[in-house]
């Protein structure tokens, strides 16, 4: 939702602060690692039970997550290599931040209660591997009602209020499971539209067929009969 309707705008906004950076020396791949470091600062803090601390932490790690992209542009190292580093930043750091969730609620909460964070992980990553073979295939899988940016809004609000944490994931379940349908469902149609059924041949169709191969093979047969009995031998 985000990236469709806003991503344009933060990115125009972005640029003189990518272009500012770059002047200092900073490069896309800093800004990245960056942002990696602090969400594994995150991870710790919220495993700890400092709650607050990781939501401070949760909101410097979408500083470069956002900055790294302007940085690349401004300094026009836009590569393939840069999208594939961002892409597998963002995997980590989502799986750092509902690691270091669930190691808290190990602790505090009784049950499988821990296993909210690890099924909101494991939607999240279904969505990102929809839009990643989506693209790989020509089709477009943005959009959805909970992306990461999404993501990152309610978790932070989880963190900020720990009183709701818990409902917080299960809101977060439920709209991942609704953003992976969409995708699911956007991409199939695409699918389906580029590659239109081939009428199947009606019955008496196939039997011409059949009949054009069977006179095919019998001539086939008539002619190597004919030619071994050119090429027989004559008698003495």
């Amino acid at each position: 939702m985000f990236d469709g309707n806003w991503r344009t705008a933060v990115d125009r906004g972005l640029t003189p602060i990518g272009v500012s950076l770059r002047r200092t020396g900073v490069t896309a791949d800093m800004v990245t690692i960056t942002g990696i470091v602090m969400a594994a600062g995150a991870a710790a803090a919220i495993a700890t039970g400092y709650l607050r601390l990781g939501f401070l932490l949760l909101v410097l790690t979408g500083i470069p997550d956002a900055l790294d992209g302007a940085v690349a542009k401004a300094s026009g190292t836009s590569s393939l290599r840069g999208a594939f580093l961002d892409s597998v930043s963002d995997r980590l750091s989502d799986a750092l931040l509902f690691g270091g969730i669930a190691w808290y609620l190990a602790d505090t909460e009784p049950g499988h209660v821990m296993m909210l964070p690890v099924a909101v992980m494991s939607l999240a990553m279904l969505v990102s591997y929809q839009r990643a073979k989506a693209e790989s295939l020509g089709y477009e899988a943005k959009g959805g009602i909970m992306e990461r940016a999404e993501r990152f809004i309610v978790l932070g609000f989880g963190l900020l209020f720990s009183e709701v944490l818990i409902w917080t994931l299960w809101v977060m379940v439920v709209l991942t499971s609704v953003t992976a349908v969409q995708r699911f469902v956007k991409v199939w149609r695409q699918a389906s539209d580029s590659r239109p059924e081939q009428p199947r041949p009606r019955h008496g169709a196939r039997r011409a067929a059949r009949a054009r191969a069977t006179r095919s093979r019998a001539a086939v047969r008539v002619a190597a009969r004919r030619e071994r009995l050119r090429n027989r031998p004559s008698g003495p």
